[in-house]
C-alpha cells in the first residue's frame, strides 16, 4: 500500500478542514514547498495536492505552488481542485501534476471526463469519489448528489478508470479513524480494477497498517501527520514496510 502525504492549500497557505467545512480552517504556518521537501526526504514518493479554494470556486487557484513543488522535488504529484474544463487541466498538467484527480466534474460533466480519459489515458486520471453517507458530494463537499459511492464508481470503473480516491466527509479531519467499512464494501463489490486509495479520518499508524490489511491501494495522511498523531519517521517506516508497488 502507497503511503500519500496530503498538502491542501487555501489562500497559498497550507490548511486543514474539519469535515469539509470552510469555516474550520486551521493553518499551520508551514511552507507547502519545504513541507513536500521533507515528505521526499524520508522516502515518500507520492503527494496529494488539493486546492482548496479552487474546489471552492471551481477555477485552480494554486499552480504555482503546485509547479514549484513538482519542480524541486521527484514527487509523484496528484493535484485536484477546481480541474472543471479542458484548459485548466492542460493547465495543471503543464504545471507538473503527475495525475489529476476528477471529482466534481466527474458528477456534473461525465462526457467531458471520459473524453479525458480516451486522451490521457487511466493512469494520468484519478476519479475522486467525495461521499457522505454513501452519496457522492460536490462542489468542495459543500453540494450533495443523488449518486450512490458503488453505483458511482462501478460506473467509471467499466468505463476504463482504475484509480480512484474515496472519502468519508464524515470522517476527514476528525481523527477517529478511516470509514473502513465503506472501504471494505467498494474493494468487494467493485470489480477487480480497482485501486481505492482511502481518505479521510487517518488517527495514527494502526489505521495505516489496517487500511493495508482491506487491501487498499493508498491511503492518504494529512491532519494526523500535522496534528503530531503520526511522525515522519513512522511515515517512511510505513511506506517501506507496506508499499507493494
Amino acid at each position: 500500500m502507497i503511503i500519500i502525504p496530503a498538502i491542501d492549500i487555501f489562500e497559498g497557505n497550507l490548511v486543514r478542514l474539519n469535515q469539509g467545512d470552510y469555516n474550520s480552517v486551521k493553518q499551520y504556518g508551514l511552507s507547502p514547498l519545504d513541507i513536500a521537501k521533507s515528505f521526499e526526504d524520508a522516502g515518500l514518493t507520492h503527494l496529494h495536492l488539493v486546492d482548496l479554494e479552487g474546489a471552492k470556486s471551481g477555477e485552480p487557484k494554486n499552480l504555482k505552488i503546485l509547479e514549484k513543488i513538482c519542480s524541486n522535488t521527484n514527487l509523484i504529484v496528484d493535484f485536484g481542485g477546481g480541474v472543471k474544463s479542458t484548459a485548466s487541466l492542460k493547465d495543471a498538467f503543464n504545471s507538473g501534476a503527475s495525475r489529476i484527480t476528477c471529482g466534481s466534474i466527474a458528477v456534473k460533466n461525465r462526457a467531458l471526463v471520459l473524453e479525458w480519459l480516451e486522451k490521457y489515458g487511466e493512469s494520468k486520471l484519478v476519479l475522486g469519489a467525495d461521499c457522505k453517507n454513501n452519496m457522492i458530494a460536490t462542489g468542495g463537499w459543500l453540494e450533495e448528489s443523488d449518486l450512490e459511492i458503488h453505483q458511482f464508481i462501478t460506473s467509471f470503473l467499466d468505463k476504463g478508470f482504475k484509480r480512484v480516491v474515496a472519502t468519508d466527509i464524515s470522517k476527514d479531519g476528525m481523527l477517529k479513524g478511516p470509514s473502513f467499512d465503506l472501504y471494505k464494501s467498494l474493494i468487494t463489490t467493485c470489480n477487480n480494477n480497482l485501486e481505492l486509495v482511502a481518505s479521510g479520518g487517518v488517527s495514527c499508524s494502526e489505521d495505516l497498517t489496517n487500511l493495508s490489511k482491506i487491501n487498499c491501494y493508498g491511503a492518504i495522511v494529512g491532519k494526523a501527520f500535522y496534528e503530531g498523531r503520526i511522525s515522519l519517521k513512522e511515515l517512511s517506516i510505513l511506506e517501506e514496510t507496506l508499499n507493494v508497488s
